[in-house]
């Protein structure tokens, strides 16, 4: 089974005896059918449209949880209160059951938006592509991760390397060229995210 189909390479930078141990087919076939069965279908829904309505319930349920908790711990790590009025449940609730024929009908995403607002917006950010949320391209910022990557190894002792592979940290953190590819980035910080999780809340991990 390919760790990377299901996670992400990300999820590469995990020791190989660990990944060999996790069944990790079975874990993402129970989430998703556990998150596709809260999706009822509708009577004389298409299979295309059934299978779009649950990707967005899916998104709604699972990854738009995680970016609202971001935007409100990278707000008020600034002391900033930021406002989402598209995510207010009464308007997500409305749009939720549009046909999905009706949500792209020009072929763009977030085309009821565009189309709802296009005699109020200036054409330019009618026209804008969409900029991907929490993305960041700044190479300054792959960077800071490899400078901590690279503290981080210089603890062997740390918890964090019964589970993250130092070797392929090693390679990544010294690379002499910037980081620019996404699976690299995400190892990093895939690996410094279970250290810090470690040194947190001290989990008792019990490894067969």
């Amino acid at each position: 089974m390919s760790f990377g189909r299901h996670f992400g390479e990300d999820a590469e930078v995990l020791r190989p005896g660990l990944l060999d141990s996790l069944d990790l087919g079975g874990y993402v076939a129970d989430g998703y059918s556990t998150a596709a069965a809260g999706v009822r279908r509708l009577d004389g829904e298409s299979d295309f449209e059934y299978r779009m309505r649950r990707m967005s319930h899916l998104h709604l349920t699972r990854f738009v949880r995680i970016l609202l908790d971001r935007k409100d711990r990278a707000s008020m790590a600034v002391g900033l209160e930021v406002r989402v009025p598209f995510c207010d449940h009464r308007l997500v609730e409305y749009v939720y059951n549009t046909p999905w024929a009706l949500k792209s009908f020009d072929g763009r995403e977030k085309t009821l938006l565009r189309e709802a607002t296009a005699d109020v917006l200036p054409k330019s950010v009618y026209d804008r592509v969409k900029s991907p949320y929490p993305s960041t391209q700044d190479p300054k910022y792959a960077a800071a991760l490899q400078d901590q990557a690279k503290d981080l190894l210089t603890r062997p002792g740390h918890p964090v390397f019964d589970l993250v592979d130092r070797g392929r940290l090693h390679a990544v953190a010294h690379r002499a060229q910037p980081v620019h590819g996404q699976a690299e980035r995400r190892g990093l910080e895939r690996a410094l995210d279970l250290a810090l999780w470690l040194d947190m809340y001290r989990p008792d991990i019990r490894l067969a």
